[in-house]
């Protein structure tokens, strides 16, 4: 074969390769059908310079730490520090949560992530009714200062980051955190961490939301300007992608619906008058890991580029920190079977090598028992050791960004932004994010690629082991957490001698001036820290913004 260079040199080379080695073969071993990522991209059998043609080095991938960002954010990566071992844990109440926390510290934990209850996250106390049944079921329960200062007993606020899985009540539950962090002698500026606080995907995929759109958007630029000057080290959004993929969404419409939402909390900011350098760089991301290995890592590197560009292109950054998107990363509990749960110990490996290789910040990988209950402390364990593992004995964090140059990953980061950018243009065509979500758009998006996941499972298309093929006759029994039944009760019982204890008077002022600042324009944060350092607590601050807000019902 004569040697070839350029582009046309390597067509012809692989012509001629098809048809000298590739058919022959094809006649002895058909290939199998139908090959295409999870997001329905196709999947060429080889792939060659060719496929990148027109990529430029220094413009599409750069260097690591340099825009666009395509090789990550920092430019040694883990060779200088490995990526932030946040497991996601809460459950019960905030002592049996509490004991959890110190227990993955022990263990080589980094950082910590609370998950709370069905009746914190929606804004009730444990005594209102539509609390029961939910009390510390999904996580756990904070009502008042009080449960926040056991959640959180013992923790050195001034050493660690603590990321909290909370939107609609984040502003709230910031609050607890200062007042408890300022109680132990740890100022604002010192602490560390995130809130999660990303109302749009509630409205998009989740439902924890209570005030309609608006409003909320005010409480998280309320935030955003109070943590500018009040608490630089606070991550005021994880904007997340991961309960929009969890819904059923693709690899692409994960990444474009987040980057919508982002670019809504950002034109909100700038909207009330916020300077985009001041605030953008504490911005920060949450995607899913998902069975699709090369998918997603190709999935990270595109988010990276497509962020960087957004944020100096559309909304002239001119920080290079603001043009960053920094990122944690969870694995798919979508993807967790009930059916052979040891085998999800696998999947989770698989998820979190993929997030590790596109370059996340932190990440949680899944205990193997979730997709029957909260994860005992067994699986737990498991999970962070899988991460320990992949730290510790892979080697696959030596290097920066490792699968650069794949020919089949840098196409599939090529194709993943250019999906996500025709997404996001027509998201702009239709007003902007809160238009699309108001018409229905994202709803109608993730159903239709979750029902044609769904389909695929079914019929036997798509296979997941142990569940429609690979199966076997009878499950071995399973341990599972077992909660306190009580709990209700006794956090009842508590809130009832909180009240009996505080100042009725101080908490009812409290309560009055947070209610005239929210019929203003006024920054909402101080009244409510304010409350919480009078023992007003979380449902009675929710009743008073929702007298001023109203409460959002999906039309």
């Amino acid at each position: 074969m004569s040697e070839r260079t350029g582009s046309a040199g390597i067509a012809g080379s692989y012509e001629e390769w098809d048809e000298r080695v590739v058919q022959p073969a094809l006649k002895k071993a058909p290939e199998r059908k139908d090959f295409k990522t999870n997001s329905g991209l196709p999947i060429k059998r080889l792939y060659t310079p060719e496929d990148l043609a027109g990529q430029v080095y220094e413009r599409d991938l750069g260097y690591p730490g340099q825009f666009p960002f395509t090789r990550g954010v920092q430019p040694t990566l883990y060779r200088s520090r490995f990526w932030t071992m946040r497991q996601y844990a809460g459950f019960s109440s905030a002592i049996e949560s509490n004991k959890r926390y110190h227990y993955l510290l022990s263990q080589g934990q980094t950082g910590l992530s609370v998950a709370f209850d069905l009746p914190t996250q929606m804004g009730y106390d444990a005594d209102h009714p539509m609390s029961d049944g939910e009390v510390g079921k999904v996580g756990v329960s904070i009502c008042s200062l009080d449960d926040m200062e056991e959640l959180l007993h013992g923790l050195p606020l001034d050493k660690i980051s603590t990321s909290m899985t909370i939107n609609s009540t984040a502003s709230i539950l910031l609050a607890f955190y200062i007042a408890v962090a300022k109680k132990n002698g740890v100022p604002s500026s010192k602490i560390n961490g995130t809130v999660q606080n990303d109302i749009l995907k509630e409205y998009i995929a989740r439902g924890t939301y209570i005030y309609p759109p608006e409003p909320s958007l005010r409480l998280i630029t309320d935030m955003i300007a109070y943590c500018t000057t009040e608490v630089p080290n606070w991550n005021t959004i994880s904007i997340s992608g991961y309960h929009i993929r969890e819904a059923g969404s693709t690899a692409v419409q994960e990444v474009a619906f987040t980057l919508a939402d982002g670019i809504a909390y950002v034109e909100a900011a700038k909207a009330v008058g916020q300077d985009v350098d001041k605030f953008a760089a504490r911005l920060s991301f949450f995607f899913n890991a998902h069975n699709d290995f090369l998918e997603e890592i190709a999935k990270f590197r595109a988010a990276r580029r497509l962020w960087a560009k957004i944020m100096r292109e559309r909304f002239k950054a001119q920080d290079p920190r603001s043009w960053m998107l920094r990122f944690h990363t969870q694995t798919a509990g979508s993807m967790l079977t009930a059916q052979q749960v040891e085998n999800n110990i696998v999947r989770v490996t698989v998820q979190a090598l993929s997030a590790v290789l596109g370059g996340t910040q932190s990440l949680h990988t899944n205990g193997m028992d979730e997709a029957l209950a909260l994860p005992t402390e067994k699986a737990a364990r498991i999970a962070l050791r899988t991460q320990q593992i992949l730290a510790y004995e892979s080697n696959v964090a030596d290097t920066v960004d490792p699968m650069a140059g794949s020919y089949y990953i840098e196409a599939l980061t090529n194709e993943i932004e250019q999906k996500a950018q025709e997404y996001l243009d027509k998201i702009d065509a239709m007003g902007g994010t809160l238009k699309a979500l108001e018409n229905g758009f994202f709803h109608q998006e993730i159903e239709d690629a979750a029902f044609q996941w769904q389909t695929e499972v079914e019929s036997g298309k798509r296979i997941i082991v142990g569940v429609n093929k690979f199966t076997i006759p009878e499950e071995e029994k399973v341990e599972r957490l077992e909660l306190n039944p009580a709990l209700r009760e006794e956090q009842i019982a508590r809130l009832a001698a909180l009240r009996n204890r505080r100042d009725p008077a101080d908490a009812q002022a409290r309560l009055q001036a947070l209610t005239l600042a929210a019929q203003g324009t006024e920054n909402l944060m101080p009244h409510i820290i304010g409350c919480v350092e009078s023992l007003v607590t979380l449902g009675e601050i929710c009743n008073a913004l929702r007298g001023v807000f109203g409460v959002y019902r999906p039309t």
